[in-house]
């Protein structure tokens, strides 16, 4: 083959290709520089909501690909407490309406954005192979009853509610002494899992999760408590409202319904 590019002609498209290369290097980088970042958006939602949140989750990502959709679970007063530090929340979902209506005072929600969007049950439950009689709240007050868990009543939502509960039956002061404080609702059901307390109050919801380690023995009447409802609501200063919006619709669906039918929660007409 007749090599027809002289020398000066090898090194011009050598150095033609090099310059080719490098502005289009530079281009992609400044393309990468100014390109939008990811959107994504946090979710500070009441622990017991954990499973079905994660499942409505999945739904969203979905329907918004590429997305980036980040949970916080945690005691509803401990995230409550977070947003009101500036944690950088789009969405708070609380298992009691006192923790929304404190942050809501303050000013830090959306106007408007608040919904509410499920209820759930008290019921007393013990491990599932104990052989202690325990059948009914009264029951507490039982010598052979040693350790009751309840969440803590100054940041769980469900120990406040199991304090209201050994309230209206009249039992605070008579098994005060026997109860142990919990994080959050999942670390009392924990604690039950366990076998390491011989009765608990907690949310029917979480109890359904594990019926084969833990027995439920009795149902919280009503007007033995606050009544449980869940909210949602967008955190003030979000920078993706639209999406926050689209989180919230999603739960308020009947796609969304029929998730926390699944896991136990009430649906509000």
């Amino acid at each position: 083959m007749i090599n027809i590019l002289g020398r000066g002609n090898k090194r011009t498209a050598r150095n033609s290709l090099i310059t080719l290369l490098l502005a289009v290097s530079v281009i992609h980088s400044a393309q990468s520089l100014f390109a939008e970042p990811a959107k994504e958006i946090t979710v500070s939602a009441a622990i017991s909501l954990k499973d079905a949140f994660v499942e409505i989750g999945k739904i969203f990502k979905e329907r918004h690909p590429g997305v980036k959709l980040v949970f916080n679970f945690a005691a509803s007063g401990d995230l409550a407490r977070q947003i009101e530090a500036g944690a950088p929340v789009d969405l708070f979902a609380s298992a009691a309406q006192n923790d929304m209506d404190d942050i809501d005072r303050k000013g830090l929600l959306v106007a408007n954005s608040r919904a509410n969007f499920a209820s759930n049950k008290m019921v007393l439950v013990k491990p599932a192979r104990s052989r202690i009689p325990v059948n009914s709240f009264q029951d507490l007050q039982k010598n052979e009853i040693k350790r009751v868990v309840i969440g803590n009543p100054k940041t769980v939502p469900a120990g406040r509610y199991a304090e209201g509960i050994l309230r209206y039956f009249s039992l605070w002061d008579v098994v005060k002494e026997k109860l142990v404080f919990a994080e959050h609702v999942r670390q009392v059901l924990d604690y039950v899992d366990r076998n390491e307390v011989d009765a608990a109050i907690l949310y029917s919801t979480d109890a359904f999760l594990r019926d084969k380690q833990v027995k439920t023995v009795a149902v919280a009447p009503d007007g033995s408590h606050q009544p449980i409802i869940y909210s949602i609501a967008t955190v003030k200063g979000t920078k993706n409202e639209n999406l926050a919006k689209s989180f919230i619709s999603l739960i308020l669906s009947e796609e969304g319904k029929k998730v926390l039918q699944k896991f136990g929660f009430g649906i509000l007409k």
